[in-house]
């Protein structure tokens, strides 16, 4: 099965972009590629199994049926009726997040499907190079050129999904962070404020179930691994062991690559349990001291172990 890809960091929030893409029948109003496109039937473009009819300034003709649409996590998917390319099950997803440290927006779109013998890597590199990637080059052109005013609704529908949802962009390619940070017994390496950390009865730092020991500041910490991820380059753990007063805390990293600029959109959650009080504080230390301290001492050792 092939796999296209393309993703972009764009200068405008996430609600902002969302109100841009989210209509299905919008994409002659910025994909240079498309002519014109109707709804068939009459239905609206948000009802989730309407086909749009398009056609591109070449004159191809394509169908594609709205498969999933989520207002909350700014994401749809789609399939082809009658396709562009010659290709099999195809599906493909658009999804945005938002860059909390900039309140920019993570763009990717993604697509799978399956090639005719011999044309192995064929499609996957036209769609991710002259679907995907131009398209979002041609957002970023109309939102620089437009500057669209910011929109007034939340963030996030309905809350944040997780107790702190934190992210930001790392300007190094995605496999040389998740290289650092992959190393669950590491962050004692990059993060100033983290010393002593080792994993408890010497076992590896990938090891699932393992327990790092260290001291952030002055508190002294457990965390067990819970899982690790090299396909999502993504991990979780939970804390065993705290001098603070929070119950049933969760959290991990994911990282993202930003093929249009080589670099990485990383996210950090957290969630746990302990009184409104407490959280006045837990909530945006941790979020700025812990998550987004940690990513930006990433970049930096990135960059100083190049010069080195």
């Amino acid at each position: 099965m092939a796999r296209a890809y393309a993703s972009i960091v764009l200068k405008a929030p996430v609600q902002t972009v969302w109100s841009l893409v989210r209509d299905f029948n919008g994409l002659p109003s910025w994909a240079p590629a498309i002519e014109r496109s109707k709804i068939e039937g009459g239905l609206a473009s948000d009802v989730v199994g309407c086909v749009r009819s398009f056609y591109t300034k070449d004159g191809s003709h394509i169908r594609e049926r709205l498969l999933a649409l989520d207002d909350s996590h700014y994401t749809f998917t789609y399939n082809f009726e009658k396709p562009a390319y010659p290709v099999k099950n195809y599906v493909a997803t658009l999804r945005l997040y938002p860059v909390t440290h900039t309140d920019e927006t993570f763009a990717e779109w993604s697509a799978t499907f399956d090639e005719a013998p011999g044309d192995e890597g064929k499609y996957q590199d036209i769609i991710s190079r002259d679907v995907f990637a131009a398209n979002w080059q041609s957002l970023a052109s109309i939102i620089k050129a437009k500057k669209p005013v910011p929109l007034e609704a939340p963030r996030w529908k309905g809350g944040s999904p997780n107790k702190v949802w934190t992210s930001r962009v790392i300007k190094a390619p995605v496999q040389e962070v998740w290289k650092i940070m992959r190393d669950f017994a590491g962050m004692g390496e990059w993060h100033g404020d983290i010393t002593k950390m080792h994993m408890l009865m010497k076992h590896r730092s990938d090891k699932v179930s393992g327990v790092r020991d260290f001291y952030f500041g002055a508190g002294h910490l457990n965390e067990e691994l819970l899982h690790m991820d090299d396909v999502e380059r993504s991990f979780s753990y939970r804390i065993t062991k705290s001098d603070l007063p929070w119950l049933n805390y969760v959290s991990g990293p994911r990282l993202w690559p930003v093929t249009s600029t080589n670099s990485t959109f990383g996210a950090w959650t957290g969630d746990w349990d302990t009184s409104p009080q407490d959280d006045l504080t837990l909530m945006p230390n941790t979020e700025t001291n812990v998550y987004q301290q940690g990513f930006a001492e990433l970049e930096r050792n990135f960059f100083s172990k190049k010069k080195r």
